[in-house]
């Protein structure tokens, strides 16, 4: 896909006003080069022929976002100038925005990380710091199965959602599994469709995929306790670099490669390597 073309009519749509249609009542929404420029998914499905659906411009990089969960400054503004009405708070509620991230920054960023960590850890100042781990885990589920992440009234703050199933991520970080296993609090297995869990190495980088349905996760491993262990030798099968069981979840090749460390890439480049860069 041409993204240039996308980024044209993106403008396009932005320079002029649309208050007859009722591209207002639409729930997806694209983001442009500048961060105040978007138009709807639906507007670019009908100007562009390769574009049919949300998963044709998650295989091109873009991740979805919802509105009510992150901060697009730009979008209310953008919205009233271009449907003459303010942007309602049970519409803003509904609404996902189609974006871009900036991938160079963020692997540069990756690496400035790991090495800011590793003075902290012969320092030993860095003791247990594990929420940074788990957002980027987290993200990097996001933007490799093209999840969307939205705000939930859950204690938790948001949930994420594939093809309208709910899916609950897991983020292990160490360079080698623990023997107890991956721990897992069985409400969150219980309240969700699919379980994911992405390892990543000491250095930031995912080494092992995992993606499993949450069924078979409580019918195989659930114990009358309330938190299920999932062990390596239990679940290898299932990993990325060892089955192509849930290959098709797999919406951007090109993100999964990227962030791979470089063991986990070259296991994984002949099954992905028409989508790669």
């Amino acid at each position: 896909m041409n993204l240039e073309d996308l980024f044209d009519k993106i403008k396009e749509f932005s320079k002029e006003t649309h208050g007859s249609s009722n591209y207002d009542q639409d729930e997806l929404y694209v983001m442009g080069h500048e961060e105040s420029e978007f138009a709807p998914l639906n507007y670019l499905c009908k100007k562009i022929n390769i574009v049919r659906d949300v998963s044709d411009l998650l295989g091109t990089g873009f991740l979805y976002d919802s509105y009510d969960l992150f901060d697009f400054k730009h979008f209310p503004d953008w919205y009233e100038r271009q449907f003459s009405k303010k942007l309602t708070r049970s519409n803003a509620r509904k609404i996902s925005i189609l974006h871009i991230p900036d991938n160079k920054a963020i692997f540069d960023s990756i690496g400035t990380i790991f090495k800011g960590y590793e003075v902290l850890r012969k320092s030993q100042i860095l003791l247990n710091s594990k929420n940074l781990p788990v957002q980027l885990g987290e993200w990097f589920a996001k933007s490799i199965f093209g999840l969307n992440q939205i705000k939930s009234t859950s204690q938790r703050g948001f949930d994420f959602i594939l093809d309208d199933k709910r899916v609950e991520v897991k983020v292990h970080w160490n360079d080698a599994s623990s023997p107890k296993g991956v721990k897992i609090k069985k409400s969150l297995v219980d309240l969700s469709d699919y379980l994911i869990i992405v390892y990543l190495a000491n250095n930031f980088m995912v080494r092992e995929l995992c993606f499993l349905d949450s069924s078979f996760v409580l019918r195989k491993f659930s114990s009358k306790g309330h938190t299920i262990f999932l062990k390596d030798p239990e679940i290898v099968s299932y990993f990325f670099s060892k089955s192509d069981k849930h290959n098709e979840k797999v919406k951007n090749p090109n993100a999964l490669l990227k962030y791979a460390s470089p063991t986990l890439a070259m296991k994984l480049a002949e099954k992905f390597s028409q989508n790669k860069l």
